[in-house]
């Protein structure tokens, strides 16, 4: 079972989402207290079923948020981010090297963001 992992940094609060082989699925911004945080991780268990713009394909259907957006970083890979029903980027992925893992990595914050239970390290 994946869980979100609360992390304290010098500048703030983040949480990464880990799915239960411990792989980093998903990451947030870094947010100035450990409520909002949690906030931000209620959202992405809210808005984790969305559907996904796939915006690596010519003439791509804009979807109305919250959403998943696909696109290619400046190295080429593939990535995907979560948008909440006002637009904010409330989760982000790493690069990957194929469009096919990428879209793996959404199925994978569907399936485990629900369940998932918070710890703080």
């Amino acid at each position: 079972m994946g869980k979100f992992v609360i992390k304290e940094s010098k500048s703030g609060f983040k949480f990464n989402l880990k799915a239960g082989n411990g792989e980093v699925i998903a990451t947030s911004e870094v947010y100035n207290t450990e409520s909002a945080c949690k906030n931000g991780i209620k959202s992405v268990v809210t808005n984790c079923t969305a559907d996904v713009e796939d915006q690596t394909v010519a003439n791509f259907a804009q979807l109305k948020n919250p959403k998943y957006e696909i696109y290619t970083d400046k190295s080429g890979e593939f990535r995907f981010r979560l948008k909440a029903r006002n637009g904010e980027i409330i989760a982000t992925s790493e690069g990957y090297k194929s469009k096919t893992s990428c879209q793996n990595g959404i199925e994978s914050v569907k399936k485990n963001a629900p369940e998932a239970e918070t710890v703080k390290e």
